[in-house]
């Protein structure tokens, strides 16, 4: 799912816009940038991307995440439910927000299990934090409602997830905060980088204090002599992130245009096979396309599958342990997660890129299933 495979012309433009004025930081030092500010526009135009009232530029999809926790300014040691099957920096950020990860279920859409969450809520949760793994949609209608029924707020890890939608609406945008990771194998990236967003002004501005120490970022008074108004840190995204960050939004469209088309091609020649049994999608026509995700009968099965891929030069993806098996040991908890396991166990994943041979590795996985 990497943008990187689109880097050209525009981003060394944009890049070099920020050299040319000497300014990596995103604040101040005006007369010298000469109304260059590239975090500030990148925000802007991905707040209307989304469809968001605002949006803030942090420096990962992890300090995204950290950040909208802290902005809800939740009890400590409060219960945040979140899925099993996520990458392990979901469970670090909420560790490190000082508030306790309860892992719940997934279901065969390889997303939470909206009947797990319901499940797990008792009087010390205080938030869902669900997570749209592989550009995928969650469940959105049922989080909702049960978040709503509860009282609880929604973060959306969409960090796996930038421009996918659910029933036209893009992801990121149901809950209080969505959140977005720009790394370098994202859909969109700027090497390093993330985004918050949200509708409420107050949460914005709890957002953008904490992910700068504190600074309210006043335009009348000097940086040095603000106020701070709350405790916070530096997750600050800089002016080259944002430079590239504005060249790639204008490449996500074709981006994702085209992941679709090397998927469909793929999937519909795996499809001739009656013991493949794809990814269930919430909202197939929202979701980008990162990955092809299908299952097997069984893990035996599942397991020969992606050795005879290695042995055809197509690696398949390794999802079990960063983005399972690590989250069950950082929790330490004692739920064995029979059902998402099982799940797992029978999956095979296939990245998909724009710059792939499709065809050819369609062929390929025919003649695969062809042995089985």
């Amino acid at each position: 799912m990497p943008g990187r495979e689109v880097f050209g012309e525009e981003e060394i433009q944009q890049v070099a816009e920020v050299l040319k004025t000497g300014v990596l930081f995103r604040y101040g030092f005006e007369d010298q940038r000469k109304g260059v500010f590239k975090v500030v526009q990148f925000e802007k135009e991905f707040a209307a991307y989304t469809g968001s009232l605002y949006a803030l530029g942090v420096s990962s999809g992890t300090a995204a995440l950290k950040t909208a926790l802290k902005g809800l300014n939740l009890p400590e040691k409060t219960k945040v439910l979140t899925p099993c099957f996520t990458f392990v920096a979901t469970i670090e950020s909420i560790e490190e927000a000082g508030l306790i990860p309860v892992l719940c279920e997934i279901d065969e859409s390889l997303n939470i299990s909206v009947q797990d969450i319901e499940s797990q809520i008792d009087k010390q949760t205080s938030a869902v934090l669900p997570v749209h793994m592989m550009g995928s949609a969650c469940d959105m209608s049922g989080i909702m409602a049960a978040s709503n029924q509860f009282n609880l707020p929604v973060i959306e890890d969409a960090c796996q997830a930038t421009g996918a939608e659910y029933k036209g609406k893009k992801l990121g945008t149901f809950g209080k905060y969505g959140c977005f990771s720009f790394d370098y194998v994202k859909v969109l990236t700027t090497g390093e980088g993330g985004m918050v967003v949200t509708d409420d002004e107050d949460l914005y501005k709890q957002a953008d204090w904490y992910h700068d120490h504190g600074h309210p970022h006043r335009s009348d008074v000097a940086r040095g002599v603000e106020k701070r108004m709350r405790k916070g840190t530096n997750f600050r995204m800089n002016e080259m992130q944002g430079a590239l960050g504005l060249a790639q939004i204008e490449k996500l469209p074709s981006i994702i245009k085209n992941h679709k088309k090397n998927k469909a091609l793929i999937k519909q020649v795996l499809s001739r096979h009656d013991f493949i049994k794809f990814r269930k999608h919430y909202d197939e026509d929202g979701e980008i396309a990162t990955f092809l995700a299908f299952f097997l009968p069984d893990m035996k099965m599942a397991e020969r599958f992606k050795e005879k891929m290695k042995e055809n030069s197509i690696t398949p993806g390794i999802m079990n342990y960063w983005h399972f098996v690590a989250n069950i040991e950082s929790v330490q908890t004692n739920r064995q997660f029979e059902k998402s396991r099982e799940i797992l166990e029978r999956m095979v994943v296939i990245d998909i890129l724009i710059k792939m041979d499709a065809e050819k590795i369609a062929d390929t996985l025919d003649k695969i299933c062809k042995m089985f």
